[in-house]
């Protein structure tokens, strides 16, 4: 019997040839929870990693969503982020979980996502790329105890490398797409970047200004490109 990291009933484990040879971590959830996040496994946008089954004909351009379209044709962002890959959607439930983890400091709960960041990782991406988790400013650290981000990078098993770091300002969060995008870059490098792929990591894909922002400062470093991993596709 185990106890669900999120709603703390017992369940019954489902034994498997890959978990009793430790190929994979025994799954952290009941089966309720689990279900209760939306996996994106249908046909996406290759940019964002948005699901084109959320996305009417009209806002679709090829492969691409018209988010993307509009983030390409802007000569400011053209070509700043590869790709993002996202597992989730941010429905309602998703938005308590990070909710918990996020601002309430319930770090247990990033051990539930180890299995499906990884599995993202080895199936979009590779070793080769120079993982760097999306930096707190110093303020916001302290407020909330640890950096979300860098502990989901840390599920990966591979090196971590802080070439960012971040200036305090108003959360992105109480801002709209366009105050996002015309607003001050808040980020640094801190790091070599030199001609490496860099692979951000980050929590949630909201509208990309973010991650563009990062991707951004580390393009005119030197980076050869800046593609993202996020748990979440707003």
């Amino acid at each position: 019997m185990s106890t669900c990291i999120l709603c703390n009933q017992y369940f019954e484990e489902v034994d498997s040839w890959a978990t009793l040879f430790s190929l994979v971590e025994p799954d952290p959830l009941c089966s309720t929870c689990s279900e209760k996040f939306e996996k994106i496994e249908d046909e996406f946008c290759e940019g964002c990693g948005r699901p084109f089954s959320d996305v009417s004909d009209e806002y679709r351009e090829g492969n691409l969503c018209y988010d993307c379209v509009r983030w390409e044709k802007d000569p400011r962002w053209q070509g700043v982020l590869t790709k993002n890959r996202s597992i989730y959607l941010y429905n309602d439930f998703a938005k308590d979980v990070i909710s918990l983890y996020k601002f309430r400091g319930d770090f247990v709960i990033s051990s539930i996502f180890k299995t499906p960041l990884t599995k993202a990782f080895k199936t979009h991406f590779n070793p080769t790329y120079l993982v760097v988790p999306i930096p707190l400013s110093d303020e916001r650290l302290y407020e909330r105890g640890f950096n979300q981000a860098k502990a989901l990078a840390g599920l990966l098993d591979v090196s971590i490398h802080d070439a960012l770091a971040r200036t305090h300002l108003e959360k992105q969060s109480k801002k709209g797409r366009s105050e996002r995008i015309s607003g001050e870059n808040v980020f640094r490098v801190t790091g070599e970047v030199q001609d490496k792929d860099i692979l951000l990591v980050d929590d949630i894909y909201t509208t990309g200004s973010t991650l563009r922002q990062a991707g951004k400062v580390l393009l005119e470093a030197g980076a050869r490109s800046v593609s993202s991993l996020t748990l979440m596709r707003g």
